[in-house]
């Protein structure tokens, strides 16, 4: 009984002088664990008399909970300290200006490639990008551009060899999607088109989208209804809209399309071009004029984004300021 009552203090001794959660574990195990010193204790009872193992079974398991119970408040009690160091060490000073990471953003072009194509998905459009290395064929003769052309002059084209050119418009894929799908269809055609120009409302390199529509009984009205509901959409209904004739080689009758914007500018501005498919193109791509016809339109993105942002030079799009960038983060 003496050596157990010493044994008590001397485990309770120990809990208090503990400082870690690791140390206070290591006791628990040490007198606790299955191979305990209590543990060994309860087990030599087995030689003892009825009533000395009554006696020392209920005291051993008395002082075991009180041990238990002891661990536990100094577990929480050393819980706390550790709390309250590590908060003293990494307390925050709040009169430190905050860290901000800015979010990046759209460029002005992707969004308003984005926001032309969003429209025209709506009217069952499908998009396609295409090749922007082009030969002569798909990129000329069979949108029915002659031969003396200004645009075949190398001052206006970017030529690989006598085939082979950077392509001056997306008009190719309407060649290269009527050969290869077969009437109706709807495709708008975004991409990079390369002109051999450089000043503040041309550049080299520039973005255009295509539209294009084969079905039965297509009519230029069909082409103004959805010119003027695209211009209404993006611009708003601020916008006045002019078809003036004009002339394209691949389509027939032709016009471009001006904008009149009250308050942003006087005079009307040339936004894009437009006109029925021309029947030799169809008739290159093995489509019956007499039985289809087709209506294209090609959309300069550039000129677009310029409008919407009143933007006086094209060259800032592509000049990457960050400060001309950052205006555009929350449009």
């Amino acid at each position: 009984m003496l050596n157990l009552q010493t044994l008590f203090k001397k485990i309770k001794i120990d809990i208090k002088k503990s400082t870690t959660i690791e140390e206070l574990n290591k006791i628990r195990v040490q007198y606790l664990g299955k191979k305990g010193i209590l543990t060994a204790y309860i087990k030599n009872l087995k030689t003892f008399s009825f009533l000395e193992k009554r006696q020392y079974s209920i005291l051993i398991n008395k002082k075991k909970q009180e041990i238990i119970d002891d661990i536990q408040k100094h577990s929480k009690y050393l819980t706390m300290l550790m709390l309250e160091k590590r908060i003293k060490q990494e307390k925050i000073d709040i009169s430190l200006p905050g860290r901000r990471y800015d979010n990046g953003s759209f460029h002005p072009i992707t969004k308003t490639i984005y926001d032309i194509e969003t429209f025209f998905f709506k009217l069952g459009f499908e998009s396609i990008y295409g090749p922007e290395i082009e030969d002569e064929y798909h990129n000329f003769d069979a949108l029915n551009i002659p031969k003396n052309h200004p645009a075949r002059n190398s001052h206006d084209t970017f030529w690989f060899d006598t085939n082979r050119l950077l392509r001056t418009q997306t008009s190719n894929m309407q060649i290269r999607i009527m050969k290869e799908e077969k009437p109706p269809m709807r495709f708008i055609f975004p991409g990079k088109v390369y002109r051999n120009d450089y000043d503040m409302t041309h550049t080299p390199m520039f973005h255009q989208i295509e539209g294009l529509i084969v079905d039965r009984k297509i009519t230029f009205s069909n082409l103004k209804w959805m010119i003027y509901n695209f211009l209404y959409d993006f611009f708003g209904d601020k916008v006045s809209i002019r078809f003036r004739p004009s002339y394209f080689p691949f389509t027939v009758p032709s016009a471009e399309v001006d904008i009149f914007i009250k308050d942003d500018f006087i005079k009307p501005l040339e936004i894009l071009g437009c006109g029925m498919v021309h029947p030799n193109v169809l008739k290159n791509v093995n489509i019956n004029s007499s039985i289809y016809s087709a209506c294209a339109f090609g959309i300069g993105v550039e000129r677009m984004a310029m409008l919407r942002y009143k933007i006086t030079d094209i060259r800032s799009f592509f000049e990457n300021d960050i400060r001309f960038l950052n205006q555009f983060k929350y449009n």
